[in-house]
């Protein structure tokens, strides 16, 4: 008998307002460990705000987003401060792609760390032998995600002019660094060519895989999301409308209404 799969991050009945208008209207899903989940819905349903609201960039939601530690303790996420998020073992990417253009690769990468330094500035700036040796862990770490995304021999050169599937790539791999339980990608497959797009599923399931990590995503490439996610929330309005398999959210009467198109 399968042992019940653990939730590693629960909404309930969140509701956000922006004055008058209801953005996300008493949304309850849950992400499981080891699962990856898709956020779907058509421009303007509340996605990126149901993003927002779990990494506390709003904190002034109504309802209740509960992320479950490594030890299995239950962390209200309203108590946190945003950057108390990523120490808790969430991270994120951006709809736009946040890189610091004039620095290489690895040193993007390397950004997704600084909160695990326990070196202070000071000791950075004088290069002491503390500071040299942790950048060094650090650096070992980086070089193995960006040679996990294909893209190591890459890493002296500068983020500026890089083809934007591999901007893809080093936000993902900045992400990884924090060594998180949960990543958040928000339309991680925009703007992709379709072999990026196909090369981009296979490594979603290895960080899944290979780093044990779950996977929440929004994503408008309807193929990508059914092809990859182990269930689809699909919401209107703010508002939850189901929350199934692929297969099932595809054939869903109102989903198909809402957002695959009412002839679908």
């Amino acid at each position: 008998m399968n042992s019940p799969k653990k939730p590693i991050l629960e909404l309930n009945k969140v509701t956000m307002r922006f004055g008058g208008l209801v953005a996300v209207d008493n949304l309850s899903f849950t992400v499981h460990e080891k699962e990856i989940v898709g956020l779907i819905g058509p421009n303007g349903a509340g996605k990126t705000t149901v993003f927002n609201c779990a990494t506390q960039f709003y904190d002034d939601y109504e309802g209740d987003i509960r992320f479950y530690t490594e030890a299995g303790d239950s962390v209200d996420l309203r108590s946190k401060k945003v950057t108390e998020i990523a120490p808790l073992g969430i991270s994120r990417t951006f709809q736009n792609i946040e890189l610091v253009q004039d620095l290489s690769i690895l040193d993007n990468v390397l950004i997704g760390a600084h909160y695990k330094f326990e070196t202070g500035v000071f000791r950075h700036i004088f290069k002491t032998k503390k500071a040299r040796d942790e950048e060094q862990v650090w650096k070992a770490r980086a070089e193995e995600i960006l040679k996990f995304m294909n893209i190591a021999h890459l890493k002296h050169f500068y983020v500026a002019g890089q083809p934007y599937g591999i901007l893809k790539k080093i936000e993902i791999a900045r992400a990884m660094m924090m060594n998180p339980r949960l990543i958040i990608l928000d339309e991680p497959a925009a703007g992709l060519t379709d072999y990026e797009t196909d090369e981009l599923e296979k490594l979603v399931y290895r960080i899944r895989d290979e780093y044990n990590i779950s996977i929440l995503l929004i994503e408008h490439d309807m193929g990508f999301v059914m092809n990859i996610c182990d269930r689809v929330c699909a919401i209107n309005f703010g508002k939850y409308i189901a929350m199934d398999t692929p297969k099932n959210i595809q054939e869903h009467p109102e989903v198909k209404e809402a957002y695959l198109g009412s002839e679908a």
